[in-house]
């Protein structure tokens, strides 16, 4: 897709077909993105890359993870700023759906990513056989639902990548192919996305900057507009404050809306660090609490010190008391007590201090918490 919209340079191509010979293989697409010498030598993602295409009106930031099991930190620090996933699955013998598919999907889901687009790859393998393709899809179809997604909002593309049959226009070797090209799929998708209504205010405050004409409390807006006059509630202080003045990128402004960094003036000064506390509409607020009930994809084991990384802050955990544990290759759950590696549990967490919570799917800043254990990271967590 990089190739087809001009968004891959020739220099970059060339480089790629040259170390392609030098490997003694066929020209391998996949050296534009994997550019690093070991993940060229072993044939797999190692780090997060991104790529942007543009397409009619939009931007795709397209963000590569890695799929081995062994990477899964950098699968999750990648998947965790989507909004829309797109699972490459093959149809070539010994390839297909492994576990680590499902893995993926299960992290996917859990991060609050709800619209996917299942790019079924290889078909010319096949001879473009819609059997397999029907089969791939309806294997993948049970799992996905049983882990959470809506099937309206899942589509199933059959593609030839290196072909490029299905990518940008239809492909006539597949006329049996009733739907979209992928990246039309893709399109729709985001546009999707981007008509979604914002929510509540909410502001993720970063610090205070003093100044002679009083403070300015710095902080991104997650959802939600703030307006100059308007009245706030400081998370989890408790206190509700008025906005008497506001800049973004150094211009005074009327308004801040979602996705920008602003400086807010108060009509008093706060006068402490305010970092990781949130500012929020007082009708709407979210709930304060040191009790929190999380789905926990386990990356280590839980040890005695562990603590919860939240909004930048870290606070410690009184306690983790498993509650259930999750099957994510297969969507079950069990009553076993025990967190397995590379499986997910649903636990409450005791905390030792009250901070401001949602749901994952309401608000992924005030809905994830990443876990550390005696100093290594122990997993991600979402609320639920």
């Amino acid at each position: 897709m990089l190739m087809l919209t001009g968004a891959a340079t020739k220099v970059r191509i060339k480089e790629a077909e040259e170390y392609s010979k030098r490997l003694h293989k066929d020209f391998e697409p996949a050296f534009i993105l994997d550019s690093f010498a070991e993940e060229r030598l072993q044939e797999m993602t190692i780090d997060t890359t991104r790529a942007e295409i543009k397409y009619k009106d939009l931007a795709f930031a397209f963000i590569d993870v890695p799929g081995h099991e062994e990477l899964i930190k950098n699968m999750i620090s990648g998947a965790s700023y989507g909004e829309v996933a797109l699972l490459l699955v093959s149809v070539k013998k010994d390839e297909g759906i492994k576990d680590q598919t499902k893995r993926h999907l299960f992290i996917s889901r859990m991060l609050g990513i709800g619209k996917l687009v299942v790019a079924v790859n290889k078909m010319d393998t096949i001879d473009y056989d819609k059997k397999t393709f029907d089969e791939t899809s309806g294997e993948l179809e049970k799992f996905i639902t049983k882990i959470g997604f809506d099937r309206s909002e899942v589509s199933f593309v059959p593609i030839s990548a290196y072909k490029g049959d299905n990518l940008m226009k239809k492909s006539p070797k597949m006329k049996w192919y009733g739907g979209k090209p992928l990246i039309e799929v893709l399109y729709e998708k985001a546009k999707g996305e981007e008509k979604k209504q914002t929510g509540s205010l909410r502001i993720i405050t970063q610090g205070v900057i003093p100044g002679n004409a009083g403070e300015h409390v710095v902080g991104r807006i997650v959802s939600g507009n703030v307006k100059t006059g308007e009245k706030v509630s400081v998370l989890p202080q408790g206190m509700t404050v008025k906005v008497i003045g506001i800049m973004v990128k150094g211009k005074r402004v009327k308004s801040g809306k979602v996705g920008e960094n602003v400086a807010l003036q108060l009509d008093r000064n706060l006068g402490y660090a305010m970092r990781g506390s949130v500012m929020a509409d007082p009708e709407h607020k979210p709930k304060v609490t040191d009790q929190v009930r999380l789905r926990i994809f386990v990356t280590g084991r839980f040890g005695k010190r562990t603590l919860a990384k939240f909004n930048g802050t870290e606070i410690a955990c009184k306690s983790v008391n498993v509650i259930r544990n999750i099957d994510v290759t297969t969507g079950e759950s069990s009553a076993s007590k025990k967190a397995k590696i590379l499986g997910a549990v649903e636990a409450d967490v005791k905390l030792a201090k009250k901070v401001p919570v949602e749901n994952y799917d309401v608000t992924r800043e005030l809905g994830r918490f990443v876990l550390y254990s005696d100093g290594k990271f122990a997993g991600i967590g979402t609320v639920s």
